[in-house]
């Protein structure tokens, strides 16, 4: 992998930004104990009874699809697991030239709050960068049932030069800049939806 790759999917960071110090749940619910406002705030965040949805899975965030939604068609592509990575790497989506559409991301937090959550995407034909996305998600509190993220509206390319395949590189992280999920898939425009 080239160096031009790596600078491909790195967040932009805002100068003189300092990522806050990382406190666990039990931390969180004592501090201001005796604030019934504040009680009732990160009860609503799920902080004082959140379960654990994977608990044999040691990660915080567990992505589990980026999903293409158009008008015509919705195409979830699991990422749940490193076989369904690894699956979605050799079976590009097919998606019809012109067509509106937006990406959704849908994933799991456990254990403790995230911040600053990114979702980083670039789009390559022929090993030329054409596109390059960072998407705030923001910060989420753990919760059992899946969280999402919808993305803003895009046009996919249309015409004749515009058809064939495109690799795409997608990533998903915070503003400590741990990557809970890096993945490669691709996409090919075709004139309609086979």
């Amino acid at each position: 992998m080239s160096s031009q790759d790596d600078d491909n999917l790195v967040p932009t960071q805002t100068e003189g930004y300092k990522v806050s110090e990382k406190k666990g749940i039990d931390e969180l619910n004592k501090l201001d104990a005796d604030d019934p406002s504040l009680i009732k705030w990160k009860e609503s965040l799920g902080l004082a009874h959140a379960k654990e949805r994977f608990p044999d899975d040691k990660r915080t965030v567990v992505v589990q699809a980026l999903v293409f939604q158009s008008a015509d068609r919705t195409i979830r592509m699991d990422v749940s697991t490193p076989e369904a990575v690894e699956k979605l790497r050799g079976a590009p989506i097919v998606i019809k030239e012109g067509v509106d559409y937006t990406f959704k991301i849908e994933f799991v937090v456990q254990r403790e709050v995230v911040s600053g959550l990114k979702f980083l995407q670039s789009i390559k034909r022929h090993h030329i960068t054409l596109e390059k996305m960072e998407e705030m998600c923001g910060s989420y509190g753990p919760k059992y049932e899946n969280q999402e993220k919808t993305f803003a509206p895009a046009k996919a390319p249309s015409g004749m030069l515009a058809r064939g395949l495109y690799n795409v590189k997608s990533k998903f992280v915070d503003d400590d800049n741990c990557a809970y999920l890096e993945w490669e898939w691709s996409m090919e425009i075709k004139k309609d939806w086979a």
